[in-house]
């Protein structure tokens, strides 16, 4: 069986989650005899190929990369729908000649992928691993930093979201106070659609020309997702978020992702030795960073460490802000580590902490934490607490709450027998194999429906 894995972005270049899983289906597929190739892109912006399609081997896996640069996205629409791209989607397709579409993330490519994989008649299956099919910001996360359900009937807390960006730009100076305040008017509809086209501040950031465009993305995704034959998602939250958000028509297999790193017993450590906390991640407000160090920041001194792994220029602003916030205290930055090196980074740690502010989606440093027999401290969000068992793999805190999160750490670094109970507790079976074979049940079902 030939399968096109499209994905937005990939290895070497990216190397995150999805790159990470798509990846994984690619070279289990081909050690199953299949024959698997990966459709990708590089972002706008991104250093440009010298052509717009460019093919390497990434482990021994065919890559073919489009080159947004050379078809810009010219509006907000072009993010989500771009009809520029349908002939070179065509081209490919019938160059690639696949048995089966498989999307593991429809950005850069946008929906117009579907309309063509639709009049080429190709079964197409894809993974959902974020809220691209509904949200403007794929992370369900409001404007002023409350967690979102989705879309309202009238679209008013999506165009807040863009508004943000927007007005952000167009005046930089403007306090968070007073955005916020206008994002609570138009999110709650105290201004009209109508209305926000004569306010100066809109206008100068050229978003009200943009409201339709905000307004048609959750059916015009909808209307072109309905063309799946099957969708997995890694998750029960992320199943029911998107069934909650209209998506009813077709199948959703719930099928988690599975690691692979040497299971091997954990390490012991000497029991005087203080307790290490680890993050592993992008180092970024929606991650909880400044939270993990300022809960860690209290706890009594010479009883812990706190070890930080991940890019320092993602956000560098916000980096530095940590370190001068930590200054003197127990707090490592080790930056990045090749993805091989993730269990002996792991076997440092007695716990990892995943302190992040929006609805996480079964992120694979957790997955490899459970294997790896770390216990975990995660915040209280559907996509992590759907894998913890509560002390016996690890513990949860509030979501954002700062006194929560010192109180777990602390009650963790009293107990060191409570903490070796939970390593020899902590578990997650699942390889990347298993996994891989129940995408290929979902593969045979849809083939057999096509057959018929």
């Amino acid at each position: 069986m030939k399968v096109a894995l499209y994905v937005h972005c990939f290895f070497p270049g990216h190397y995150h989650g999805t790159e990470t899983y798509t990846l994984a289906l690619a070279e289990n597929l081909k050690k199953l005899g299949h024959e698997p190739v990966v459709v990708s892109a590089i972002f706008e912006g991104e250093k440009k190929a010298k052509s717009l399609i460019t093919r390497y081997d990434y482990n021994g896996i065919p890559v073919y990369c489009i080159d947004k640069n050379h078809i810009p996205q010219m509006s907000l629409r072009d993010t989500y729908y771009q009809p520029e791209l349908r002939h070179i989607h065509a081209n490919l397709l019938h160059e690639l000649q696949p048995d089966i579409v498989h999307v593991t993330h429809l950005l850069n490519h946008t929906a117009i992928l579907l309309d063509v994989i639709k009049d080429l008649e190709i079964p197409a299956v894809a993974t959902f691993t974020d809220f691209f099919g509904f949200c403007m910001n794929v992370k369900l996360e409001g404007a002023n930093g409350d967690l979102c359900k989705g879309p309202n009937s009238e679209r008013t807390n999506c165009f807040t979201c863009c508004a943000k960006a927007g007005i952000k730009r167009a005046y930089p100076a403007m306090s968070e106070q007073r955005f916020n305040k206008l994002a609570s008017l138009l999110r709650l509809g105290c201004i009209s659609f109508n209305a926000v086209h004569r306010l100066p501040v809109l206008r100068r950031s050229q978003l009200s020309s943009q409201l339709e465009v905000i307004k048609v993305r959750p059916e015009l995704l909808s209307e072109r997702y309905s063309l799946y034959r099957a969708v997995i998602a890694p998750t029960r939250f992320l199943q029911s978020a998107y069934e909650a958000n209209g998506f009813t028509s077709v199948p959703i297999h719930k099928i988690h992702f599975g690691v692979d790193l040497d299971r091997k017993p954990k390490p012991g450590r000497s029991g005087s030795a203080p307790t290490r906390f680890g993050f592993i991640g992008q180092i970024a407000p929606h991650k909880g960073t400044a939270l993990l160090v300022e809960a860690f920041c209290r706890l009594p001194a010479g009883q812990g460490e706190l070890h930080i792994y991940g890019s320092e220029s993602q956000h560098p602003a916000y980096f530095q802000a940590l370190k001068q916030h930590c200054a003197g205290f127990a707090v490592y930055f080790h930056g990045t580590f090749p993805t091989g090196q993730i269990r002996p980074v792991l076997d440092e740690m007695d716990f990892l902490v995943i302190p992040s502010t929006w609805y996480e989606n079964s992120p694979l440093v957790l997955l490899n934490a459970l294997a790896s027999h770390t216990p975990v401290i995660v915040s209280d969000v559907e996509g992590l607490t759907e894998f913890l068992q509560p002390d016996v793999n690890g513990y949860k805190f509030a979501r954002g709450d700062v006194d929560d999160l010192e109180r777990v750490m602390l009650q963790v670094i009293t107990s060191k027998e409570n903490m070796h109970r939970l390593i020899h507790s902590t578990n997650y079976p699942k390889t990347s194999m298993s996994m891989t074979e129940e995408v290929l049940e979902v593969y045979s079902s849809i083939l057999k429906e096509k057959i018929a």
